[in-house]
């Protein structure tokens, strides 16, 4: 027969009470709480789950919800964040909106229906009507009209690494490529902060900014290379961006870094072992996913977590890059 609460608190020679207090992690006397584990070890005790979320009006589970579990940088970051939950105790639903509000905003209301404990939503959709300050929320990249806080790492330093990595590299007409959604996010900042660098800097650029979803693809970046022949540096809004230019350009006789040399943003890989895809600026997911992971169980307890976490980023050179530095300009 499968042990009971009550059958712990006798063999240990303590009440309910105190056994209840131990599983949930209420601090009590060590010589006391030893007992109990003692206890429970010795009866095979596992705790009803079920019961304890309708006693605590907790379930002990969070929701992520990311864009596509295809792209791997998003596969990393769920592979993390689960690591981390699991370790205090928590479980994971993967949440696959694939781009449709309509399922991000069922998944928002599995919170309201205390089916999670709270949500660490990556969110290109419209669904800031259903995010707000009071919902237990974090966010990564996008930034909301409430008060919601959100991880990101510091992508205006990364778009000025990149362009000064390039010109380190000796390029002298840099491009930025890449797209940009409707809604609100800090990826914008990459390309500000190429921007930013090219324009301190008096470095020649040239941009292809692209309104999302983009379509033609692969002919709207040959138009672009054709009609600026002379860019010999590129920096990409994402690593996934960068894979499409290397494989477009190929179509036209070039290739990276005999021809141009480019860099990405993100730090995707295709598997834990394998290097990065190409040159890139890469995010630490770890750290991204042991942060948001903080925030989401502070903001469940009622603890003050600030509206915007910033996380640092690193160059990584790859393929697509050069080795031999030319004289820097810093």
């Amino acid at each position: 027969m499968k042990a009971t609460m009550k059958d712990v608190a006798a063999l240990a020679g303590v009440g309910v009470g105190t056994v209840s207090r131990v599983i949930n992690g209420v601090k009590v006397k060590e010589i006391t709480r030893k007992k109990v584990e003692a206890a429970i070890n010795e009866l095979s005790y596992e705790p009803d789950e079920y019961a304890r979320a309708l006693k605590t009006n907790r379930s002990n589970t969070l929701a992520l919800i990311l864009p596509t579990i295809w792209h791997p940088f998003f596969s990393e970051l769920a592979y993390y964040i689960e690591e981390e939950l699991s370790k205090k105790g928590y479980k994971l639903y993967l949440c696959n909106a694939d781009g449709d509000p309509e399922k991000e905003y069922e998944y928002i209301q599995m919170v309201k229906q205390n089916k999670v404990d709270g949500i660490i939503g990556i969110t290109y959709s419209d669904v800031d009507k259903y995010v707000s300050s009071n919902l237990p929320f974090v966010s990564i990249d996008r930034h909301f009209s409430e008060d919601v806080t959100y991880v990101t790492s510091d992508n205006f330093a990364g778009g000025r690494l990149a362009a000064k990595e390039l010109v380190k590299r000796g390029c002298k007409t840099v491009a930025y490529i890449g797209g940009f959604s409707p809604f609100p996010n800090e990826t914008v900042n990459r390309r500000e902060g190429f921007l930013a660098y090219c324009r301190d800097k008096k470095i020649t650029y040239k941009i292809l900014d692209m309104p999302e979803p983009i379509t033609d693809l692969r002919e709207q970046i040959l138009q672009f290379i054709k009609k600026n022949d002379t860019i010999d540096g590129i920096f990409t809004v994402n690593d996934f961006m960068g894979l499409n230019v290397l494989e477009t350009l190929e179509t036209i006789g070039k290739t990276a870094p005999k021809d141009f040399q480019l860099i990405g943003f993100d730090g995707v890989r295709m598997a834990q072992e394998r290097k990065y895809a190409l040159s890139t600026i890469a995010q630490s997911v770890p750290l991204m996913a042991v942060t948001a992971v903080d925030a989401i169980l502070n903001k469940i307890k009622g603890v003050e977590v600030p509206k915007r976490i910033i996380l640092p980023v690193t160059f990584v050179s790859n393929y697509t890059t050069i080795e031999n530095d030319k004289d820097a300009i810093t």
